[in-house]
């Protein structure tokens, strides 16, 4: 709702009164898409905010998924097993490696998120302030240009006496230079807000690419890593059916100690 209706619905039939003006010196319509154009810069901004914070949330995740796998294999490497079984030193010894260029190129994905996103998306929320400033400047001088036509049409209201006229001629000098810089900076605004709001697509798509071939290098690499691993670790004619078996009948017999036996 315009603040011109909001007055009159608050204080009644006698705007001028508390310096709004009678007439309507903004078109309804020109208002109605003000607000419409503005209002999609604001979803627009707070879109970007969150789009910024979840993925530094997401690069720090993955930052410390990768260091936490690369501190698992050096904890298992200093397992005082790999003193005694050359063949579990070996199979830890692998999974060491294979954590290790996983973190590298994790880290690199994630450097190349954090310059090619998280950056651009930073510098295009940092637009945002001047335009919100110049939405206020634009507010500002609505307000002074409802005041002075609002002092305006008090005088034209008034009998026509000497002291009356010279009073509204100067009102209506102070109005001119008030009103043309209204009109200019709302014009400048409904030219200018559709153009970026536009342009979103131009300026992300590069880095929405520059996302997607990240995580294809990554994963591709992952796949080659653990590939390799799995080739390594894999015992000939062993599924992952009979490994079960094996690894519950040694738990059996790790049941049946009398050191863990139950009371």
């Amino acid at each position: 709702m315009p603040s011109s209706l909001r007055g009159i619905l608050l204080y009644g039939r006698i705007p001028f009164k508390i310096g709004q003006p009678k007439k309507q010196i903004v078109p309804k319509t020109v208002e109605r898409d003000f607000e419409r154009e503005y209002g999609k810069l604001q979803q627009l901004e707070e879109q970007t905010k969150r789009l910024q914070k979840d993925m530094k949330k997401s690069t720090d995740a993955d930052l410390a998924m990768s260091k936490s796998a690369v501190k698992i294999s050096l904890d298992l490497l200093s397992n005082p097993l790999c003193e005694q079984d050359q063949d579990f030193l070996n199979m830890v010894t692998a999974l060491d490696t294979a954590m290790k260029r996983m973190d590298a190129f994790n880290q690199e994905k994630v450097n190349q998120i954090q310059k090619t996103v998280i950056e651009p998306l930073k510098k295009f929320g940092n637009v945002f302030p001047s335009l919100n400033m110049a939405v206020k400047r634009r507010e500002q001088a609505l307000q002074d240009y409802r005041r002075l036509q609002a002092k305006v049409e008090k005088y034209e209201e008034k009998e026509k006496t000497g002291p009356v006229l010279a009073k509204l001629h100067q009102a209506r000098e102070e109005l001119r230079p008030v009103q043309e810089d209204f009109e200019a900076k709302n014009k400048q605004l409904l030219d200018e807000m559709p153009r970026f709001y536009g342009s979103r697509l131009d300026y992300f798509q590069p880095s929405f690419e520059s996302l997607i071939r990240a995580q294809v290098v990554y994963y591709s690499e992952m796949h080659k890593i653990f590939g390799d691993l799995t080739q390594q670790l894999d015992q000939p004619g062993h599924s992952d059916e009979q490994r079960e078996r094996e690894n519950e009948a040694k738990l059996s017999e790790l049941r049946a100690l009398s050191i863990v036996a139950d009371d």
